[in-house]
């Protein structure tokens, strides 16, 4: 009997814990909330996030003759949302998608929402690291499964609208998301060495070269690594970018934060001095170096 009360206890605690982890809300230092972990429709009703979420909702008129075209297909569906409540994009399209998804009568036992961190330790993590194995490096993401395999996902904002993307997804019609150079990264970094990249790197830049959507792309993807401590994997996408973009000097300054976060302030310094050959005003540049020259002092 003591036994069974025990593992009662114990099941009631931990049923409580779990209920807790849903819609956990956390204030920064600048006094601003933020949701952290799993959430769903109830976590952005509340005070602090009600008035844009309600707003974006409301104001999306969805197309409902052309949900009617996918919404059985729909059915077959699980979908996985990453999203930050501090991110502009998030706010956006996250209350959008809720309303096309009410629209369709999806089930939203088969929604799945994850609110990610945006300080420079957590950037783009979870509590929890619940975005692991996922490629997350823009939020949002809306990923869609069928039978428990990805099918596609959205990526930031929608190609074309959410209605369309998301018909091409569900009746396995073309469908190309934003930022495929990053993910085509991301995927060549999990099959391969970054040796054997380096191997082939002169036909892996021109590819990219011709699918990357600017410097920030990468960029967005290296900071990712970087604050999640995969410092080769990082250093490794900086390095490409400035393959990609030589002569933009942002590239450059991302490689030497890598490096100096890592204390090769030998590989810092050229980098920043790069920076500043092509940008000789580069207040952060400047700064860095005198940073650099206090390091190696000590």
């Amino acid at each position: 009997m003591k036994s069974f009360l025990t593992l009662s206890i114990f099941l009631l605690s931990l049923t409580f814990a779990v209920a807790q982890t849903i819609n956990n809300e956390v204030v920064d230092d600048k006094g601003k909330a933020k949701l952290l972990g799993p959430i769903n429709k109830k976590g952005l009703q509340k005070e602090a996030y009600k008035d844009w979420f309600n707003k974006n909702h409301d104001n999306y008129i969805v197309n409902d003759k052309f949900v009617e075209t996918f919404k059985d297909s729909l059915k077959d569906y699980k979908i996985k949302v990453f999203l930050g409540t501090w991110c502009g994009d998030s706010k956006k399209e996250v209350p959008r998608l809720y309303n096309v998804l009410e629209t369709a009568d999806f089930n939203m036992n088969n929604l799945e929402v994850i609110a990610l961190d945006n300080v420079k330790e957590h950037y783009k993590q979870g509590p929890n690291s619940e975005e692991k194995g996922y490629k997350i490096h823009r939020v949002p993401t809306f990923i869609f499964y069928k039978d428990d395999k990805e099918v596609s996902r959205i990526v930031e904002h929608p190609v074309e609208t959410l209605e369309r993307d998301i018909e091409k997804i569900v009746t396995n019609k073309r469908y190309t998301f934003n930022y495929i150079a990053a993910n085509y990264v991301q995927h060549l970094l999990e099959e391969k060495t970054i040796e054997d990249l380096q191997k082939e790197e002169g036909n892996l830049v021109a590819k990219l070269s011709e699918f990357v959507k600017g410097t920030r792309e990468l960029n967005t993807l290296g900071y990712v690594l970087l604050r999640a401590k995969e410092y080769e994997k990082a250093t490794y996408i900086f390095k490409l970018n400035t393959l990609i973009f030589p002569y933009k000097s942002n590239v450059y300054d991302s490689l030497a934060e890598a490096y100096f976060e890592t204390k090769n302030y030998t590989e810092a310094s050229k980098n920043y001095y790069k920076v500043l050959s092509l940008n000789p005003e580069d207040k952060n540049a400047l700064e860095m170096l005198e940073k650099i020259k206090l390091a190696t002092k000590e």
